[in-house]
């Protein structure tokens, strides 16, 4: 079940929230929000739901004995047990085929292993529980059911943002008062809904259309098949399918984020903001303080600094920078092209600390189109599993393959969806909510914003959705 799906739209959400407002007490409602997180998560994992369950059992019981060793080092055995039991997990789950790979065959009954809907997403945030518990920043949960609860919430469990334990344990489990934002929540769900129905989909099935699925691409039994097709796109083709492609991964994962936070405003929870309008970002550091910015400070403060970040000498800030990088990409998939992914964002941000940000910084529109198609680029190598793959789209941008520069199919395919990547761009900016910011001030804006654009919204995507066989979201596979 996804959150644009219209089961969920008509018929989880309302149920949910119904039975979430007729309990009275704090208690009642997270008991209400608990149970409806394990059915959402049951409904696309039966089995693996038993994983999360285990995952938040062993945190809770580290995180108490933590918290009651009297030593320093009682205190980091129980965390290493914890640390080793949740890394331990997702490394079988995630990334056992891609170890084996490189000692030889990959096992067949390996290569079966599933995994586990949100797994990277909920084994952070048990971490940073457990960690928090160590640093007493965070008193440990008594209740096992406290610690599944916010590792469940449904809201986010499954694609993030990435919650804090010390960020929400409060307004989890102490006080909570949403009844002035449920209209602002409601609001933003919709927004992150259209994003995701009326933009994304559109954008992701015209870059199937032009540079193959994800699927069809990572078939290997396929792959002369692919290749040729790949060589045989036009210089146009390539270009805007992967344009369509990066505006389907910003709008997508974007409006995942939208939502979430969107229910939980509905409920009096805060989530953290996820995207800060990344593509309008100078420099590449720039646009990781604003792309995934949950993720981005979790490695900063539970790895980077950590590590010494760069207080240390100037190799060991590079080599410091490099792990985590080469950790970002291995978070993102247990293939080697994201891992070559990572580390090409670790080469740019060392070649901007070194000389380019100081360039950057005294140009206008240039560090623009820098930023934009360093970012361009990078999602080639993050789209193909198989580098090769990548490496011929990437050729086929300039010609290289022997393409043509356009045909009659890549024309039209162009000028049908020249106003739907328009819109993309438009929306990935912005622009939009400057405007509704300057219109703040009338009554009757506010009003629409409040009332009728959420309605507008969610009717228009309803319509969009309806018989929408192409309906993904692509960080739950992460």
């Amino acid at each position: 079940m996804v959150f644009s799906s219209l089961i969920f739209l008509y018929a989880f959400l309302p149920l949910s929230l119904l039975c979430y407002w007729l309990c009275r007490s704090l208690r009642a409602k997270n008991i209400a929000l608990l149970v409806f997180s394990l059915i959402f998560y049951t409904w696309g994992e039966p089995k693996y739901v038993l994983l999360l369950m285990f995952m938040a059992l062993a945190d809770w019981f580290c995180a108490l004995h933590i918290e009651a060793a009297e030593t320093v080092v009682g205190k980091k055995l129980w965390l290493t047990l914890a640390t080793v039991t949740d890394l331990g997990l997702i490394g079988f789950f995630k990334y056992s085929g891609l170890i084996c790979s490189v000692f030889g065959a990959v096992p067949e009954w390996i290569s079966r292993i599933a995994l586990p809907i949100g797994i990277s997403f909920y084994t952070f945030q048990l971490l940073t529980y457990v960690i928090d518990v160590y640093r007493g920043d965070a008193k440990a949960e008594k209740a096992y059911w406290h610690v599944l609860l916010y590792a469940a919430l449904f809201h986010q469990c499954i694609a993030g943002p990435i919650v804090r334990y010390n960020s929400i344990a409060g307004e989890l489990f102490t006080v909570r008062d949403g009844s002035g934002e449920l209209t602002e929540g409601i609001r933003r769900f919709a927004c992150g809904l259209a994003k995701k129905a009326l933009l994304a989909n559109p954008c992701g099935a015209l870059a199937d259309t032009l540079l193959l699925s994800e699927s069809t691409a990572g078939n290997a039994a396929a792959f002369a098949e692919n290749l040729s097709y790949l060589q045989n796109v036009t210089v146009l083709g390539a270009w805007t399918g992967m344009a369509a492609f990066m505006l389907q991964i910003y709008l997508d994962f974007s409006a995942y984020s939208d939502m979430a936070i969107g229910m939980g405003k509905m409920l009096g929870l805060h989530y953290p903001e996820n995207f800060n309008y990344p593509y309008t970002a100078k420099s590449v550091t720039e646009f990781w303080r604003r792309w995934h910015m949950s993720l981005s400070s979790f490695f900063r403060d539970y790895v980077y600094i950590p590590l010494g970040g760069n207080r240390r000498s100037g190799i060991r800030t590079v080599l410091n920078t490099f792990i985590v990088w080469a950790l970002t990409g291995l978070w993102h998939g247990a293939s080697w092209n994201f891992v070559m992914w990572g580390l090409y964002w670790f080469v740019f941000l060392m070649i901007e600390r070194l000389f380019l940000r100081k360039m950057l910084d005294r140009l206008n529109i240039l560090p623009h189109v820098y930023l934009v198609l360093v970012v361009y680029w990078g999602w080639i190598l993050f789209h193909f599993t198989d580098i090769r793959l990548g490496w011929t789209v990437f050729r086929g941008l300039f010609g290289l393959n022997g393409n043509a520069l356009s045909d009659f199919i890549s024309v039209t395919v162009l000028q049908n969806n020249v106003f739907l990547l328009l819109v993309s761009i438009l929306a990935s900016t912005p622009l939009a909510k400057k405007a509704s910011d300057c219109l703040a001030a009338s009554p009757v804006w506010r009003g629409c914003r409040s009332a009728l654009i959420p309605v507008i919204l969610l009717l228009l995507s309803t319509c969009a959705l309806v018989g929408e066989s192409y309906n993904p979201f692509l960080y739950f596979q992460f």
